[in-house]
């Protein structure tokens, strides 16, 4: 059967073998099925993302042999679409604006017996600003605090949310978790999750291929796929790529970029080689480099 799916990076470094190791997974699913391999730029954060790294990545990839079907998709080209699932969001009595730093969330944590944490390790958001009234929300944007916009979790829950797994097949979802998810951010017009589940459905993506990571907020996904009405793709989550001590491979750890090996006269081929390998190694554990 023949898949569409996608490599979707932020550029906000160069690309290394974790990042490869990612891409050769969904390129080598699409071109055995005869089916499609889309790239796309995933550069909403305005103070991390840099032109010159967006350009590194199509480099890197190419060099690979990794070809992609045009065009590329930059998401900073696409706020206004952002913008129209929030306003349809607003309208549905789905947002409510947070003015809460990180510090206050932090902050009033601490002040009580427990900390939670959603699934991909952020503070649980207790939910202050949800509980403004309406006058002193307005007071507050008629002052011009800034402010993010928050999913109203307990209006937005759907029951029996599932998506398919490869190898796994159904997984019940429990996007309740997260708490009042961000989906625009103070600094950014929309967040991750809203732009990555929007762009899966208008780029007709059918398989998503990505890291481990990554699964736990297929949950959050799959909840704004069903207030929107978006189709579900499934996912095929892979091991990550880990160093000889176990580790991650990151780019915030300086992980050996591919340009690095490049320069160190490593040719495609190998590092292809590599990836297969990894690839085959990689189910049930953590691929090495």
């Amino acid at each position: 059967m023949s898949v569409t799916t996608r490599f979707a990076p932020s550029p906000t470094g160069h690309l290394h073998l974790g990042h490869a190791f990612s891409a050769f997974n969904g390129w080598k699913r699409a071109r055995d099925s005869d089916g499609r391999f889309l790239l796309r730029l995933e550069d909403i954060d305005p103070t991390r993302c840099r032109p010159e790294f967006a350009e590194g990545i199509q480099e890197d990839l190419a060099w690979l042999g990794l070809d992609w079907d045009n065009p590329v998709r930059v998401q900073s080209r696409h706020l206004a679409e952002y913008q129209t699932v929030l306003d349809r969001l607003a309208r549905e009595g789905l947002l409510y604006p947070c003015f809460c730093t990180r510090s206050d969330v932090i902050r009033e944590l601490s002040a009580s017996a427990a900390a939670p944490h959603a699934p991909d390790g952020a503070p649980l958001y207790p939910g202050t600003c949800r509980r403004l009234s309406p006058g002193e929300r307005a007071d507050r944007l008629a002052a011009g605090e800034r402010f993010a916009l928050r999913l109203d979790m307990r209006a937005a829950l759907r029951p029996r949310l599932f998506y398919e797994e490869e190898a796994e097949g159904r997984i019940v979802c429990h996007p309740e978790a997260f708490g009042d998810v961000v989906l625009a951010r103070k600094d950014a017009p929309a967040s991750y999750h809203l732009c990555v589940t929007h762009d899966d459905a208008s780029q007709g993506i059918t398989l998503v291929t990505r890291g481990d990571d990554l699964r736990p907020s297929t949950d959050l996904h799959r909840l704004l796929q069903a207030l929107m009405g978006w189709p579900v793709p499934a996912y095929a989550h892979h091991r990550l790529i880990v160093d000889a001590d176990g580790k991650r491979l990151a780019k915030r750890d300086r992980a050996m970029t591919l340009r690095d090996m490049r320069e160190r006269g490593v040719s495609p081929q190998e590092i292809i080689d590599r990836l297969s390998r990894m690839e085959a190694f990689a189910h049930g554990r953590h691929a090495r480099t």
